[in-house]
């Protein structure tokens, strides 16, 4: 009988969440979906040396934020709690201990002083990379080298330990990976992980394993860089006697530098100029790294291209709504390669989604920016200028860098741009326009067109040679919805004014 899917985001609270960790979230979130399965949210804080105070509660927000929010988990509730590891730290020893009176794991007694001195011996005998490993077992301090009695006394003593497990000197441990087929892997290359702590805390490596099973996990989807643990976890699941019940794993490309050069991290983003987290981080230092919330990015978009790196949804188009991805998601059509992370094409996703807001949504957005200013506008005109520059925002925030001169006169005129051509025929045309726009009983687009056109006509002059400098009058530069438009919008009498103030000045 197939078990219902049930799966699992597992962060440290050790820092922000990277995007890197937001993409294995909306996979796994797409893949139960997808499914009809749970989604589930664990928070892995074993390491309490690197717990970051205010993390866990930033990871809950991001999900809230990017719109994929858990089943169940920390902050969630759910009938497999609790979901920190810290809280289910009394368990897992039982599992150390079964593991070491099975003969599958061992009690080390090494100093970090004298684990210190192992690698220092190695690197010094032509060794680059020393492990704690079935070699070197052999002649460290532990209960496969220590006499029995030696090592019930030193446990009674309470003497500080850890708990190893006994990798194989010559097995091949082998698992299909949804995204990357069989994989293989010789236990001789595999060191012996520490799988419980001398503060009792279990690794990563013990708790992954316990939690997934009894949480009832059927896929891990995890980073790329997990996958040379995979061989440790499968055989904890052999030698628990859990096989039947392990996960399918997926271990997820990375998303790479913009250069394709390396894995994209956390100081990319203030090295290179752009976000790496969801929203705004304070580092321990107190610096602020923004996050891409506050950069003005929309978190559908956010998604969009997030699930783009690394995944090819088999179709022409590149716009998805997350039910749209859900429907279309498949962890087969996952690439192995990593995925460059390209920061302008992020902002593309993001222009194409502010064009699905509606007006009211980017008014809404201006106005804090205009109370910021000192402007305040009726909101129907607000609602029609963000329709005017709707196409031109790439972020929501963008509209008065657009949109200003609907606001405000402008107060530098780009000169330079029709000084060559300019002459006192122009500068008549001018004064003549004014004249004529004043009797215009209805002001609109095509009244002020036909205005415009006609004079151009009499005085034989191209309406192109003149309809630059109206917009610089109007505008202050070479920018902005259509001229006429924009005249229209701004009303009659300030037309007049800006025409006749730039015309005395060019």
């Amino acid at each position: 009988m197939t078990r219902p899917v049930r799966v699992r985001f597992a962060p440290s609270p050790t820092g922000g969440l990277h995007i890197g960790g937001v993409r294995t979230a909306l996979f796994n979130y797409l893949y139960a979906k997808k499914l009809g399965g749970k989604f589930i949210l664990r928070i892995e804080d074993t390491d309490q040396t690197r717990f970051v105070k205010g993390a866990e509660e930033y990871i809950i927000e991001t999900l809230k934020w990017c719109g994929i929010e858990p089943d169940e988990g920390v902050g969630y509730g759910g009938e497999y709690g609790p979901y920190r590891q810290s809280e289910r730290k009394p368990m897992y020893r039982q599992y150390a201990e079964q593991l070491v009176e099975a003969g599958y794991a061992y009690y080390a007694f090494d100093t970090p002083e004298e684990i210190e001195a192992m690698r220092e011996r190695l690197k010094a005998g032509g060794n680059p990379a020393p492990q704690y490993n079935w070699a070197v077992r052999e002649y460290m301090k532990n209960s496969l080298t220590l006499p029995s009695d030696e090592v019930k006394a030193r446990l009674a003593a309470g003497e500080p330990h850890v708990v190893r497990i006994k990798m194989p000197r010559k097995d091949e441990v082998k698992f299909h990976d949804l995204i990357r087929g069989w994989v293989s892997f010789q236990t001789a290359q595999v060191d012996d992980k520490v799988l419980l702590k001398a503060d009792g805390m279990p690794t990563y490596h013990l708790a992954v394993v316990v939690d997934d099973y009894l949480m009832e996990i059927t896929h891990a989807f995890r980073g790329e860089e997990w996958l040379p643990s995979a061989p440790v976890h499968i055989l904890l699941y052999k030698y628990l006697g859990w096989e039947e019940k392990m996960p399918e794993f997926a271990h997820l490309p990375l998303i790479l530098k913009p250069d394709g050069n390396g894995k994209l991290s956390k100081r990319d983003g203030d090295r290179l100029g752009f976000p790496v987290f969801s929203l705004d981080w304070h580092t321990a230092d107190g610096t602020l790294q923004t996050g891409f919330r506050e950069r003005g990015f929309l978190p559908q978009a956010l998604i969009n291209f997030l699930v783009l790196l690394g995944w090819n949804p088999g179709v022409a188009h590149e716009i998805f709504s997350l039910d749209e991805m859900i429907q279309l998601f498949d962890i087969a059509r996952v690439h192995q390669a990593g995925a460059k992370f390209d920061f302008e094409k992020c902002k593309w996703f993001n222009h194409q989604y502010v064009q699905m807001q509606s007006a009211s949504a980017l008014a809404d957005a201006t106005v804090p920016v205009l109370a910021a200013k000192g402007v305040q506008v009726e909101r129907a005109y607000l609602e029609h200028i963000c329709s005017l520059v709707k196409e031109r925002c790439t972020f929501m925030s963008d509209v008065w860098d657009n949109a200003f001169f609907f606001f405000e006169a402008p107060k530098e005129y780009d000169f330079d741009a029709v000084r060559p051509k300019w002459n006192d025929t122009k500068k008549t045309f001018f004064t003549s326009f004014v004249e004529r726009a004043k009797t215009i009983s209805t002001w609109d687009n095509a009244s002020i067109e036909a205005c415009f056109k006609g004079l151009a006509e009499e005085m034989g002059i191209k309406v192109g040679e003149v309809q630059m400098p109206m917009r610089i009058m109007l505008c202050g530069g070479k920018f902005g919805p259509p001229v006429f438009e924009i005249a229209a919008t701004i009303g009659q009498k300030e037309s007049i004014e800006r025409i006749e103030k730039a015309n005395s000045l060019f």
